[in-house]
């Protein structure tokens, strides 16, 4: 093979080079502070703290209802699996504060977006207790008008609700709504695409909505250190643009504060927030996994002793707040919401097999009449027999 005389000429040499003089860069930086962005080092309290100092008694006294009637709610689900009149129910036990603090920080103008694990968070917000179970009960759709109540159908693809509220703030701005997307997800669901997907938009357009992870320490059998390696999962807000925040999940008066500055800064132009909540889930992931392959006992017991419910019944207590008649109130409406909740999930559901082609389509598809008719002959001829 012949050998190439090609030669690389000098820079200095080409022409015109004696004119070129190269201009560094401009001083880079950053469009935006981060400092400002990043999260404590440690998860917010207010139980047990100075802060307490300032706590509303009429608002602690309605949170601790809540929790009461929430931990009855998720007991009554969780007995109702075991009875076999539901599919299934996965548990938010432990996680109670979260579910409660994210329904009562809204207006009745603002949007929901709960995942599956939600349910209380949707009957907090006013959503009829057998409404909130009809998509567990594998029923019918979603089982109550999202439109009626603002809360988003329960979703149970992991963090697909997250764009979804990020597209209603935005919608809402852009048409001059004063209306906040609160978006619920667990730990598990900060691993997913949709995640990314909507803190990027969000921050992008400054729409009005609150992201609430809450971190119960597994995504089913995956614990947190095997999904991320971040600091926390509120660090993960300075990349897209938005403040973090770090909250104790078990602490009520902290979840409720956090949760309501957010939403008013949302409210008021600010843009989105990312708060992580730290709670853990007491219960199995559903009723159909066995927590005990992945977790041992010892772990559930020391959260056990950083009960929801117990450290705000004790913070009020101590306060004077909160009195033995008061603790009994919420108690015996709990135990009236669930037998309530028993009598009605015993009957059996009145079920329309028509109700199959309904909500598919805005107008039937010529493949849809045709099944339609189909089935219509099918049950016409079955009550002639």
């Amino acid at each position: 093979m012949k050998k190439s005389t090609l030669t690389a000429q000098p820079v200095q040499d080409l022409p015109g080079a004696a004119a070129y003089r190269p201009t560094p860069p401009p001083a880079w930086r950053p469009r935006t502070d981060p400092a400002p962005l990043l999260p404590d080092s440690e998860p917010y309290r207010v139980l047990g703290t100075e802060a307490a100092e300032r706590l509303d008694a009429g608002l602690m006294r309605r949170l601790y209802a809540e929790l009461v009637r929430g931990r009855r709610y998720n007991a009554q689900a969780t007995a109702l699996t075991k009875q076999g009149r539901l599919a299934v129910y996965p548990s938010s036990t432990g996680q109670e504060a979260c579910e409660v603090a994210a329904a009562l920080v809204l207006e009745d103008r603002d949007w929901l977006f709960p995942s599956y694990r939600d349910t209380l968070a949707a009957v907090a917000r006013g959503l009829d207790p057998v409404q909130a179970l009809t998509l567990l009960r594998g029923d019918w759709h979603t089982g109550y008008d999202p439109r009626e109540h603002r809360i988003a159908p329960l979703c149970t693809p992991l963090a697909t609700q997250l764009p979804h509220a990020v597209g209603l703030a935005h919608a809402a701005r852009l048409k001059g709504d004063d209306v906040v997307a609160l978006a619920m997800v667990g730990d598990g669901g900060t691993s997913e695409g949709d995640f990314h997907e909507a803190l990027n938009f969000a921050a992008v357009w400054q729409a009005p909505v609150v992201f609430l992870v809450q971190n119960n320490g597994f995504a089913i059998s995956v614990p947190l250190a095997k999904q991320t390696a971040a600091p926390s999962l509120a660090h993960k807000a300075v990349g897209y643009g938005m403040p973090g925040r770090l909250v104790d999940g078990n602490d009520a008066a902290a979840v409720h504060e956090v949760l309501a500055e957010a939403v008013e800064r949302a409210r008021r132009g600010g843009g989105p927030t990312l708060v992580e909540a730290v709670t853990y889930r007491i219960e199995a992931h559903t009723n159909a996994d066995d927590a005990t392959r992945y977790r041992g006992e010892a772990e559930v017991e020391a959260w056990r002793a950083h009960d929801p419910v117990q450290l705000l019944e004790r913070e009020l207590t101590e306060r004077g707040m909160l009195d033995a008649d008061a603790i009994q109130r919420a108690r015996e409406a709990a135990e009236t919401m669930a037998a309530e909740l028993r009598e009605r999930m015993n009957a059996d559901p009145v079920l329309d097999p028509m109700d199959l082609f309904a909500h598919v389509y805005a107008e039937k598809t010529a493949q849809l009449r045709e099944q339609e008719a189909l089935l219509r002959a099918e049950l016409d001829a079955e009550d002639e027999r």
